[in-house]
């Protein structure tokens, strides 16, 4: 599986995880065991454009792992879904070159 891609200053726990999820299976229990805390002014996740290094895992998910066909739907899904989001979030920040990266990588994966 590899160890936290440290290329990424954030959503290196994300990838870690999508690559764990990819050899084991991840379950949901009904019971709370952790509790989260956030709004601190230094929190990564208050930064805009996380999603750019979610979307970055999944394409190489997509491109370097052998998936079945249910998980390379489900990939490129959620991979296309992303790249929306944050293309239309670039497009209302006036960073129309930027959403079109976007908009191209999420047209480079199709449905099997």
């Amino acid at each position: 599986m590899g160890l936290f891609n440290e290329s990424f200053p954030a959503c290196e726990d994300y990838d870690l995880w999508l690559r764990i999820g990819l050899y084991y299976p991840i379950y949901l229990i009904d019971k709370q065991l952790v509790v989260k805390r956030g709004g601190h002014d230094d929190q990564l996740s208050r930064n805009s454009g996380l999603d750019r290094y979610r979307i970055l895992s999944i394409v190489s998910i997509i491109e370097n792992h052998p998936l079945t066909t249910p998980y390379y739907q489900a990939a490129v899904d959620v991979l296309r879904e992303k790249c929306r989001i944050y293309a239309d979030g670039c497009i209302r920040r006036g960073k129309v070159d930027e959403a079109g990266f976007y908009q191209t990588i999420a047209s480079r994966y199709t449905r099997r």
